[in-house]
């Protein structure tokens, strides 16, 4: 279940409206484009996967209603999870019972230094490690939970799997790069407005009304938070399309 499609995702659409990609974005066919991930070792590997799908086609068994049940009410309770984590990470407030803080200016730090952008850099990563490793488990899970309920869901298994294990290091290159860096761009945008402001209001600056209501910092944090959300959805698309898949299938029955 490859995310091959990101122009279509949400996250692209926010990040668009942020100004910090095209909305178009390519118009290459999402298959062209997954065929430049894969080397010839990869492409194997999906063959073998293929193969061994289609080579296991016993007489489907009765679907169980409670399978397809617990897979959705796993998806959602593990999506609930890892929202709940990133918005009480990018809380002022609740960031304090977070493993993962919000990166705040401390009292008495001199602008240039509070205004670094490592540490939300760091914040950034951090929270995409939380993310890949719970959306993985609940993927696995997915897997072994769906797979005895049909020939085809065994299929979209094992395909799946050959699909995670050959594209999750390029991806998580891509999210770990791409997302961090247009990140730190809007967050100059802002800086560079708020100082603009002060620079035209003859007025000084001080980090600690940074994250006042209207303070620019408070609106990365805003931002930061939405494509977060936008990127946890985006990672769970492989895992909300064996949910679906299930649903499927029980209505072809």
């Amino acid at each position: 279940m490859p995310r091959t499609d990101f122009n279509r995702s949400r996250l692209i659409h926010l990040l668009a409206g942020l100004s910090l990609v095209e909305a178009s974005g390519s118009r290459q066919f999402p298959a062209e484009r997954l065929g430049q991930w894969l080397g010839v070792a990869d492409a194997i590997t999906l063959h073998g996967a293929q193969s061994a799908g289609s080579a296991m086609v016993p007489a489907p068994p009765a679907l169980q209603p409670a399978a397809g049940v617990a897979a959705a009410d796993n998806y959602a309770r593990v999506r609930a999870a890892l929202v709940d984590l990133i918005t009480a990470s990018c809380s002022p407030v609740g960031s304090r019972g977070s493993r993962i803080r919000l990166p705040l200016p401390k009292p008495g730090v001199e602008p240039e230094i509070a205004a670094a952008y490592g540490p939300y850099r760091r914040f950034h990563l951090a929270l995409q490690t939380e993310m890949e490793a719970g959306v993985r488990a609940l993927r696995g899970s997915l897997r072994r939970a769906l797979a005895p309920a049909s020939a085809r869901l065994r299929r979209l298994a094992i395909l799946d799997e050959a699909l995670d294990r050959v594209l999750a290091a390029r991806e998580r290159q891509l999210l770990a790069t791409t997302l961090p860096a247009l990140l730190e761009k809007r967050f100059g945008q802002l800086l560079a407005a708020h100082r603009q402001r002060l620079n035209d209001d003859e007025q000084a600056d001080d980090p600690g009304l940074w994250m006042q209501p209207g303070g620019w910092l408070a609106t990365f944090r805003d931002e930061l938070q939405s494509v977060l959300i936008a990127e946890l959805d985006l990672r769970l698309q492989p895992a909300l399309g064996l949910v679906e898949a299930w649903h499927d299938e029980a209505g072809q029955r």
